[in-house]
């Protein structure tokens, strides 16, 4: 047999198979047999991805030590985060400090407690769009975030204008 006859003859079986399946499945479910599950679709929808929304320990990026717990919010797709807690070096006396550098309406307000991250957009595991504000130095900086794939570190860079001109840290979740 040539090969073009035994493609011709496989394709017929083929065809020959299918049609068989199709006349034949309405008697097998008159008959009361279940259907057959049907086949996965080629592009299933991947398993929900972690997000921003949780605790996550801060890491100071010039000492490695850890300064605060900061509660990340999903307000209707729109993330903002508040210090929760403040961790102290033991050279540290002021145990409850306030926002004396701020130059908007968070002057004066208690660190505990202090929304730091504003306005940001979730697009996959990246947000960006909104502003962090660094209650040391009182400054408010543009804010890009990176969420790992395991969803247990989020590298939080804050920048002036480009994300090049900025500074970065990684925090833990908690």
């Amino acid at each position: 047999m040539t090969p073009v006859r035994m493609w011709l003859a496989g394709a017929l079986l083929l065809a020959t198979v299918a049609l068989a399946a199709v006349v034949l499945a309405p008697a097998t479910l008159a008959q009361g047999t279940p259907p057959a599950a049907p086949a996965p679709a080629a592009h299933e929808p991947a398993a929900q991805e972690p997000t921003a929304a949780g605790r996550w320990k801060t890491i100071d990026d010039k000492t490695g030590a850890p300064r605060s717990i900061v509660l990340i919010e999903d307000k209707a797709g729109v993330f903002e985060g508040r210090i929760e807690t403040l961790f102290f070096r033991p050279d540290e006396t002021n145990t409850d400090p306030v926002c004396s550098k701020c130059t908007d309406a968070r002057k004066g307000q208690k660190t505990i407690g202090l929304t730091i991250l504003t306005g940001l957009k979730r697009d996959g595991l990246d947000y960006s769009g909104g502003d962090i504000l660094d209650p040391g130095n009182g400054k408010v900086y543009r804010a890009k975030l990176k969420l790992s794939a395991d969803g247990t570190k989020l590298e939080v860079r804050g920048y002036l204008g480009v994300p090049l001109l900025g500074r970065s840290q990684t925090w833990l979740r908690e």
